[in-house]
């Protein structure tokens, strides 16, 4: 949830409007930072009152780099590109521009989010569906691909086994000298 709320922020957006105020004097009535002001006048003079609500989208690697080209092209400021294209956040400009000049458009592709699998998905049969078929229409080469994957599979599940029940072991102790 943000901090503020939208009417919050056009409170603020109209009262510098209506008050030939500077952005420090409406940050100081308003106990905001004046660049904060200044963000929300920009986006609501660029977007009107939709630019102030709440925008949660992810972007595409082609829209990015229309975005730094156009920065680049017209020598503007991360903050404001971030008010021409409606972006919540100038920060992340920044971040694109270096990833894209590290790895090009690929590096601007959007980046799957949460934690990696941590373990590997099961081999599959190359042209074959996961539809389960009977050992007399499998090849000698298949049924060998599984056997030796379920072993593997035993194997780390064995092994996993005995570190579970190492860990919980509790500690002994050695007897005293006495």
């Amino acid at each position: 949830m943000s901090k503020h709320s939208t009417a919050f922020k056009r409170s603020v957006v109209a009262f510098y409007l209506s008050a030939e105020r500077s952005y420090r004097e409406v940050g100081a009535r308003f106990g905001i930072d004046h660049s904060t002001a200044r963000k929300w006048v920009r986006l609501h003079d660029e977007h009107g009152s939709a630019g102030l609500s709440k925008k949660v989208s992810a972007y595409e690697a082609v829209f990015k780099l229309s975005v730094l080209q156009r920065m680049w092209d017209d020598g503007l400021s991360y903050r404001q590109t971030a008010a021409v294209f409606n972006i919540r956040n100038a920060s992340c400009l920044s971040d694109w521009e270096r990833r894209y000049e590290q790895g090009g458009i690929e590096a601007l592709a959007p980046r799957r989010k949460g934690r990696p699998r941590s373990m590997p998905e099961p081999p599959t049969i190359s042209g074959k569906t996961n539809a389960p078929l009977n050992d007399d229409t499998r090849s000698r080469e298949e049924l060998l691909a599984e056997l030796n994957y379920l072993r593997m599979e035993n194997a780390y599940l064995k092994k996993l086994e005995a570190l579970t029940r190492e860990h919980q072991a509790p500690t002994r102790r050695k007897p005293s000298k006495r």
